[in-house]
């Protein structure tokens, strides 16, 4: 039936007139149709009651002779079409070839023509009253498919433009409207290939309101990810035009036509430097800063108001984010445009929009905090105007991060915290002046204001005021307040070292003066980190108190870092590391905050300086080792890496374009949700915010760094015993049997530090393979000996990066040989003492009779019977004998469980294929190891 119909109208249509499109064209229009018109309609001879109907008032159309009767038909067709789904599937399948005709053959015929745009108009918007199945068929799709194929039809739409009559040109822009929403790619490939096509569409923001408003939407629509279209609209004078509309319909008080407005100038100058200098040397930001200047009567914002600065702001954003990444010119042109903001006052806007307008939505005042931090961000001058910046009117005024701050303290509102905790991360970043100005201000305020109220705050420091938060929530048992001022203070030291060694020294007052001395602020942030354990676990788990912990990390982990100072400080307090092992291995911590205290650890070992025997990093890596166990501690650092915190880090704040469709969701935002559900604790949005990638790096190369000097200080252990040549002689006074007994004590600690020393490496060598076994995460510079071996064993196996990992392995194996070789000298070494010893006892035996001599020749006259000497050195040359065979076959023992461990690793080198001789050759040469021999001479 349908090809029949298609027929009748090619012959029909065919004969009158050349046809806007080819009979191979509509060919390919209709085939696409057939497979779901039978599907929908159902088969030839089933028919269908629409379909018929469709196909008269085509055949009318096309084949009528009144003009009257054709005009009848068009607007029973387009009656039709607007209200069933089944019509406009028809049409689609036989009409489009029909009125496209009537669009090109009848242009003097005006209501033809508006009737044959609003019928297309229908066939091309979704009827949502129809009820029918999820699935089914949606003929408005198809037909814009099938419409926006043919170039000649956009081609011939816009000429349309030109036309005088008001409802042709309004129809035409509705048709090219609806060909975007489901063609978009298409609609705007084919614009760019028709001349002066945009300049039509441009032409038309100077036309009546009504048909100005639908062409700024499709201007809208048309410049959304579309470069080349975006730079023709800029040169067809948008901004002008843009900058009229603007103000002509009221500026911030205007409607949606004002949001449309900014809308396509934002599409205009997102990403597209290009565009940005044009605007800022053409026209200049004047413009701008009177949309965000607040007039009148500023306690009210409406929602449409709103939409309208959360899209003015979005332009700010825009222009101090530049051009691609990838474009040379990117910082330069980015820091121009925060100059020349600054310069046009910006700062005063935005400070009264987001600090001083406390009226205005909590979506303007985040936007325009989020607009300061982005403003000083990175910019040397645009900082010190920012703080020099002050708020209020004469005598009552403060500076303008004291009000920020005190934002972060007192509101309500997780947004607002996250913003104007960014705009304390940009004033920080890389400006170690700006951070010493305000670590200058940390002086603890007097005992009678350490418990006032927050309200009391307006008369203090800053660096008072940050204290005060820090330390005011003990009473209540409500950490947040502090945990938002630890995450301020991190920024503060953060890559300062001077700042970190003077907020060492602050020292806060002692909750009771009988305590004693004050305390450090380090100690009490550590304190809280402890108390937000125990107010977790009573309270349960719950995702209002899941970022204290994590935060206060941050703070301890920033502050620790290349400050041997801050270590020492931190281990003051013995206290501190037993719980740091204990909160490292507890189950009910998230894997974020069991992670960050590992890293904690290993800032307690990496840069640590102390010689105190229980401080140093030897005895912290003891504790870690004998507490947690270097496996299960490896581990936690993998775990973090993998936690969605770590895994999904994004930069710090990303950037969604307001559009009409999330104007409405984003002005109304009030607070994050507490109550909603999150599969892990570390998913909350305020640690999303503040977890940002820069943090995310910092802690992955501490990691390297702290695994590194964990395994050095492992297997390389302090010597337990100074090996002093003083110990091997005589003292004066000492009688041989002591000396004796002296020597062989000493013999015997040697061996116990040799047996030990076995043991470390050992189990070291197993704690780092069980590590490497799953460390794939680990960055290839590691340099972890053990897991970087077991690491090459397996890729050797699956045979990947065979040449890259041979070379490691056989580094570690020559490490390993060189270890055993050092073992068989300790050995030699230990020999060589024992025979030291049996020197010792001839030269003791030849003293002896010497003395028996002696003692002969002054007792020859007596008849006091004498001791038998003879027997007497017999009896102590055979205990003698006796001690040092014992001794012997005690180091033999060991002699011979060392060549056992050679020869297993000369049997698994055998099996790597190594030569076992060559690797061997000149070990065994030397006659004493260097280390020990400075240690002698020590």
């Amino acid at each position: 039936m349908y090809c029949r119909t298609y027929f009748v109208h090619h012959l029909s249509v065919g004969s009158n007139s050349s046809g806007l499109l080819s009979c191979s064209c509509r060919m390919d229009l209709m085939s696409g149709y057939k497979g779901v018109v039978g599907l929908v309609f159902g088969n030839e001879s089933s028919g269908s009651s629409e379909d018929s109907y469709v196909e008269r008032l085509l055949d009318r159309i096309s084949n009528g002779v009144l003009a009257e009767d054709r005009r009848n038909a068009i607007t029973e067709l387009q009656s039709v079409v607007a209200e069933s789904h089944s019509a406009q599937l028809a049409f689609g399948a036989m009409g489009f070839p029909v009125l496209l005709s009537v669009l090109k053959e009848e242009r003097d015929d005006v209501e033809m023509i508006r009737g044959a745009l609003e019928t297309l108009v229908s066939a091309l918007t979704p009827i949502n009253h129809a009820k029918g199945p999820t699935n089914a068929v949606q003929p408005a799709l198809m037909n814009t498919d099938l419409l926006s194929r043919e170039a000649e039809s956009i081609s011939l739409l816009l000429s349309l433009l030109s036309e005088e009559d008001f409802y042709v040109r309004y129809y035409t822009l509705q048709l090219l409207t609806a060909l975007f929403t489901n063609s978009r790619n298409r609609l705007q490939e084919a614009i760019l290939t028709i001349p002066h096509g945009i300049t039509r569409l441009m032409d038309m923001l100077m036309d009546r309101e009504v048909i100005r408003n639908e062409a700024l939407l499709l201007l809208t629509y048309l410049t959304c990810e579309a470069e080349e279209i975006q730079k023709i609209v800029v040169f067809e004078g948008a901004f002008e035009k843009i900058f009229s509309i603007i103000k002509e319909e009221g500026a911030l008080e205007g409607g949606v036509v004002v949001q449309d407005c900014l809308e396509l100038l934002n599409n205009l100058l997102r990403n597209n430097a290009s565009n940005q200098v044009l605007l800022r040397e053409i026209m200049g930001f004047d413009p701008l800063m009177s949309i965000l200047k607040i007039r009148g009567s500023t306690y009210r914002f409406t929602q449409q108001k709103t939409i309208n600065l959360l899209s003015a702001l979005e332009t700010v954003s825009l222009l101090m984010m530049g051009g691609p990444e990838t474009e040379p010119g990117k910082d330069a042109n980015r820091l121009t445009n925060k100059t020349v903001l600054v310069q046009k006052k910006v700062l005063d806007h935005l400070l009264m929009l987001g600090v001083e307008s406390q009226w205005a939505p909590i979506a303007v005042r985040c936007a325009a905090l989020r607009c300061i931090g982005d403003l000083i961000a990175g910019h040397p001058k645009n900082l010190d105007a920012f703080a020099s910046k002050v708020l209020g009117e004469e005598p009552h005024v403060e500076p303008a991060l004291n009000s920020i701050l005190r934002i972060i303290l007192r509101t309500s509102s997780m947004h607002e915290f996250v913003a104007a905790d960014y705009v304390f991360k940009s004033f920080c970043e890389k400006n170690s002046d700006g951070q010493t100005m305000l670590a200058s201000t940390l002086i603890p305020q007097p005992q009678s204001m350490a418990h006032a109220p927050v309200e009391e705050d307006v008369n203090m420091s800053f660096g008072s005021m940050l204290l005060h938060g820090l330390t005011m929530s003990e009473n209540d048992g409500d950490l947040e307040i502090c945990c938002r001022a630890a995450s301020v203070l991190s920024y503060v030291l953060k890559g300062n070292i001077e700042c970190k060694e003077r907020v060492l020294h602050v020292e806060l007052e002692a909750p009771m003066p009988a305590l004693g001395s004050p305390e450090p602020l380090m100690h009490r942030m550590v304190k809280y980190l402890a108390l937000a354990s125990s107010m977790k676990s009573k309270e349960g788990s719950t995702s209002g108190t899941s970022y204290v912990q994590p935060i206060i990390l941050k703070l301890l982990v920033t502050w620790l870092s290349d400050c041997p100072s801050a270590v020492q400080c931190f281990l003051d307090s013995r206290p501190h590391v037993t719980y740091l092992l204990e909160l490292v291995s507890n189950p009910s911590a998230t894997m974020c905050i069991r992670g960050l205290t590992a890293v904690l650890l290993g800032e307690c070992v990496l840069y640590n300086k102390s010689v105190d025997s229980g401080k140093n990093a030897s005895s912290i890596v003891d504790a870690i080792s004998q507490k947690v166990g270097l496996t299960s501690y490896f581990l936690k650092f993998d775990e973090m890496q993998k936690s969605s915190l770590f895994s999904s880090a994004k930069s710090s704040q990303p950037h969604k374009p307001l559009t009409r469709s999330t104007a409405a969701s984003m002005a109304e935002i009030e607070d994050f949700d507490e109550n909603e559900s999150t599969d892990q604790e570390e998913d909350h949005p305020m640690l999303c915010s503040i977890f940002d990638a820069q943090f995310v790096t910092f802690v992955r190369s501490l990691e390297a760094d702290i695994r590194e000097s964990i395994a050095e200080i492992y297997s390389h252990p302090k010597s337990k015993v100074a090996v002093v040549p003083a110990e091997l002689e005589q003292k004066g006074g000492e009688s041989d049997r002591d000396y004796i007994k002296r020597l062989n004590l000493f013999v015997e600690k040697q061996c116990s530090e040799i047996q030990d020393l076995l043991s470390r490496n050992a189990t070291l060598a197993e704690d780092l393979a069980k590590m490497g076994g799953g460390g794939s995460s680990l960055p290839e510079h590691r340099t972890s000996g053990g897991s970087e071996r077991v690491q090459a064993e397996i890729l050797r196996r699956d045979l990947q990066e065979v040449s890259q990992r041979l070379e490691m392995l056989k580094t570690e194996k020559g490490k390993i040989e060189l270890e055993a070789s050092m073992y068989q000298n300790l050995a030699g070494k230990m020999e060589s003492d024992l025979k030291s010893l049996s020197d010792a006892y001839n030269s003791l035996e030849q003293a002896n009779f010497h003395l028996e001599k002696e003692i002969k020749a002054l007792k020859s006259g007596e008849a006091m019977p004498y001791p038998d000497i003879e027997a007497i050195k017999a009896e102590a040359r055979e205990e003698a004998q006796k001690e040092s065979e014992t001794e012997l076959n005690d180091l033999l023992v060991c002699l011979g469980q060392e060549q056992s461990k050679v020869e297993k690793l000369s049997a698994r080198l055998l099996e790597l294929g190594e030569d076992v001789e060559k690797l061997l050759e000149g070990i065994g040469n030397d006659t004493g190891l260097p280390e020990d021999d400075e240690e002698e001479e020590d």
